[in-house]
């Protein structure tokens, strides 16, 4: 399925309302939580993103356990 900007407009709607339904076009979509309508929101902005030749970013998370020498 080919994402749009709209369908992104209505995830970031919903989560600022949070509210757990979305319409695309003529479905409707009922999320079980905020944090499944966070993921969804996160995949369509990747495939977008992707679609419009964008690199997806990379976090890297650095962790010190150890007094050092």
């Amino acid at each position: 399925m080919a994402y749009t900007q709209n369908d992104l407009t209505a995830l970031e709607r919903a989560i600022a309302g949070a509210q757990l339904e979305v319409q695309y076009g003529d479905k409707r979509v009922r999320f079980r939580s905020l944090d499944e309508l966070e993921r969804a929101r996160n995949f369509v902005r990747d495939q977008l993103n992707r679609a419009a030749g964008k690199r997806a970013s990379r976090v890297t998370r650095l962790r010190h356990a150890g007094k050092g020498v």
